[in-house]
């Protein structure tokens, strides 16, 4: 579960909603210090987890291709 990109991926967005919430709801200093002392830590296990654990399912670049755009047509370039 915890090496799971979309866990991970979900964990640290509703963290930071619930943070950028409570800060905007005037919770206390300390609740919203902490809060805000942990979200670096969060958002750097979620890049790794997604670096670590997450699948790539795009097509692979040929030899002779440098650069690999999806959203745009290779022609187009």
């Amino acid at each position: 579960m915890l090496k799971s990109p979309v866990f991970a991926t979900s964990v640290v967005t509703i963290y930071l909603l619930l943070y950028t919430l409570l800060f905007q709801l005037g919770a206390s200093k300390n609740i919203t210090a902490v809060m805000f002392f942990f979200s670096p830590f969060l958002v750097i296990w979620m890049a790794i987890t997604i670096m670590k654990y997450g699948k790539y399912s795009g097509a692979d670049l040929n030899d002779n291709e440098e650069w690999g755009y999806q959203d745009v047509d290779k022609k187009e370039l």
